[in-house]
């Protein structure tokens, strides 16, 4: 990870990494595919966090044995899904612990399925959100939250789930949508939600991944 410039608030980074035989059904790919393209577009996701300017460290909360050793190649730290009780608490549990004793570290969250995101995306929002105690960046779709940001962790609590997004908002996280790219807001759970992000522009990983299923796009 870069240095933090100075001036600039220095966040920590909470993925979260479903395991890969539950992730993506919507896809309606076989299971092994499935899996392959979740891992790729995590390492994409996870990689680009690493490489911000902003950011600090990425923690990465996982029990997928797959998901860990990629998330560790890929500069994260891992760590288990103690609570194991859904997403919310995981996220909680990765945000404890990638404050740790760091009273000036914000910490945000990312989806893991944003295969088009660029370290400079992530900038620009946690530079648009840095005087905010809480703020929230909708999804493409318009309803859900790929980005939740906390200026200090006693503040974080997501509230993820069904309209995540209008959650989020009327719990007083400031909407910084608007700051936010494109590439960003484009998480991927179906088939047309990927051709959207291969038109955008994905990581390796991701690329590698469609180029050895095949037939996804044309």
């Amino acid at each position: 990870m870069p240095d933090v410039q100075a001036g600039q608030k220095p966040w920590a980074v909470v993925v979260p990494v479903k395991r890969l035989e539950q992730a993506k059904t919507r896809l309606g790919l076989p299971a092994a595919d499935r899996a392959r393209l979740a891992l790729a577009m995590a390492e994409d996701t996870i990689r680009a966090c690493v490489a911000a300017e902003s950011v600090r460290r990425v923690v990465v909360v996982t029990d997928d044995p797959d998901g860990a050793a990629m998330a560790a190649a890929a500069g994260a730290v891992v760590v288990a899904d103690e609570p194991d009780a859904g997403l919310n608490p995981a996220l909680r549990h990765g945000a404890r612990f990638a404050a740790g004793d760091d009273p000036e570290l914000g910490v945000v969250t990312v989806s893991s399925d944003l295969p088009a995101l660029r370290a400079a995306d992530l900038d620009a929002v946690l530079r648009s959100a840095a005087s905010d105690p809480v703020a929230v960046v909708a999804d493409a779709a318009g309803t859900g939250t790929v980005l939740y940001a906390a200026a200090r962790v006693g503040a974080f609590d997501p509230a993820y789930g069904v309209a995540s997004w209008a959650a989020h908002a009327q719990a007083g996280a400031v909407d910084r949508t608007d700051a936010a790219d494109p590439r960003l807001r484009r998480d991927v759970d179906t088939v047309a939600d990927l051709r959207e992000a291969l038109a955008l522009g994905v990581g390796p990983a991701t690329r590698r991944a469609v180029d050895m299923i095949g037939g996804l796009v044309g």
